[in-house]
């Protein structure tokens, strides 16, 4: 059996977790334990009964607590099993599914889901380049060396276009801003469902065109990582603007009536 995630320290918190709303209050303090890093990633909260004894509250209350933040995707709970549940730190990817229904309820169009990538990436690419980290560079190229990899063996497949949006993706993460990273994580699955598609129908409608589109495309960003390697940051920004007007235009091309409602269906 696993062991323990933490060392529950002396005495109880009985005294300031009972109350009319006890499991609300269990709730905050677990996730708050998650959320500074005293329960880290992976580790499996003690066994109910410690965790009962320790802040003084009845089973009930507890495995409503669990679920509460199972909810949350902040804990991992496997039914039948011996070892209790697991903690999982959330990535954005936990914000995507819910803000992508909000987007769709609310009528989103992919236009409006383009022009906001406009508004995060620029920004992004400044402050990769102004950080310029070895580790920035190196996620880059990778991310590079994998489309050109996808494009070398089939260029129709939906994995170009994921790839390409995967690119995308490693330069809002490697800003270093992890608002940003979030804000970018709300939207990442629609750009990255509608990349896939867009690239899979016109490559069926215009493959010599598209091909071009291509090249271009892994040149940008080819000349983006030059930039950050060189740290020049305010250069980045603009070159990466220029790139996305650019290609949103190409990815809205029969799409222009498309909204988040189509792109997720």
């Amino acid at each position: 059996m696993a062991a323990p995630v933490f060392s529950l320290p002396e005495g109880r918190y009985g005294a300031d977790v009972r109350s009319p709303k006890t499991a609300e209050l269990l709730t905050r303090r677990l996730r708050r334990m998650i959320v500074t890093g005293e329960l880290r990633d992976g580790d499996y909260l003690p066994r109910e009964a410690e965790l009962m004894t320790h802040f003084g509250v009845s089973r009930p209350t507890l495995r409503e607590a669990v679920r509460v933040l199972e909810a949350e995707s902040l804990v991992e709970v496997r039914r039948g099993s011996r070892t209790g549940a697991r903690i999982r730190v959330p990535g954005p990817e936990v914000v995507a599914r819910p803000a992508g229904l909000l987007l769709a309820v609310a009528g989103t169009t992919l236009g409006e889901v383009l022009a906001a990538r406009l508004g995060i990436e620029p920004l992004a690419a400044w402050l990769v380049a102004d950080r310029g980290s070895d580790d920035a560079i190196e996620e880059l190229v990778a991310a590079l060396d994998d489309l050109t990899a996808r494009l070398a063996q089939d260029v129709s497949s939906d994995t170009v276009g994921t790839a390409f949006a995967r690119f995308h993706e490693v330069v809002v993460k490697q800003s270093g801003n992890r608002a940003l990273v979030v804000t970018a994580g709300m939207i990442q699955e629609i750009l990255a469902r509608h990349m896939a598609t867009a690239t899979r129908t016109h490559y069926e409608s215009e493959p010599d065109e598209v091909q071009l589109q291509y090249r271009r495309a892994v040149r940008a960003y080819e000349k983006l990582i030059s930039l950050v390697r060189a740290g020049e940051a305010d250069e980045a920004e603009r070159f990466w603007r220029r790139h996305l007007i650019s290609a949103n235009e190409s990815l809205l091309r029969g799409f222009d009536a498309a909204g988040v409602i189509d792109i997720l269906e």
